[in-house]
């Protein structure tokens, strides 16, 4: 999908996810110290994990090629009285600049390996020294045993697969996580995928 076709997505509801953090963003990082260190949230969609890392004392850029979502990020920062840099660019060509962040977040960029690749490499090169690096996503057994996320197995994710990509950084976990998801139906199982890793101060 395009940015044109994730601005009619946005459009089509009030909010596409809650306002809230990724609950496995706010269970990883909650912890982390940001006092003056800056974080990436790479494909921050509408805003909801930059804006919470904003409000925990983070300098947060976050980054996304949709205006809507962007409208709607600033909008969600100004609502909680937090101020987030937001720039319109397109994670798979945009070039982060070498360890400079203190942490970089990527939560559920679902694109072809031969895009997604190349992104969680720059993302990894884009940690400093001490910094962390966090992905989370649809996990690749989410379609046989899991809810939700994308139909196309090629755009699910296999957490080593992640962390084999990641160099010069220390991966501490790479595993499958389950997240609970209210439906009409009642409550259904999802399955992710995580990395955490860090870059040795």
């Amino acid at each position: 999908m395009r940015a044109a076709d994730w601005d009619e997505r946005y459009l089509a509801s009030e909010l596409l996810w809650s306002a809230e953090p990724n609950q496995f963003v706010e269970h990883e990082l909650g912890e982390l110290d940001p006092a003056g260190r800056t974080a990436l949230d790479l494909a921050c969609g509408e805003g909801r994990n930059a804006v919470w890392l904003a409000e925990r004392g983070w300098t947060t850029l976050g980054l996304d090629f949709s205006p809507v979502a962007l409208k709607r990020a600033a909008d969600l920062a100004h609502a909680r009285g937090v101020t987030v840099e937001w720039r319109r660019a397109d994670v798979t060509t945009w070039q982060a600049p070498a360890e400079g962040f203190g942490l970089v977040l990527i939560a559920y960029l679902h694109v072809p390996p031969h895009e997604l690749t190349p992104v969680i490499e720059q993302a990894a090169a884009a940690v400093a020294p001490g910094g962390t690096f966090l992905a989370v996503g649809h996990h690749a057994d989410n379609l046989q045993r899991g809810h939700g996320g994308p139909n196309d197995p090629q755009l699910l994710w296999d957490p080593a697969q992640i962390a084999a990509v990641l160099d010069g950084l220390t991966v501490e976990r790479a595993e499958e996580r389950t997240r609970t998801v209210t439906t009409d139906e009642g409550p259904r199982t999802a399955l992710d995928a995580l990395v955490r890793a860090h870059r040795p101060a």
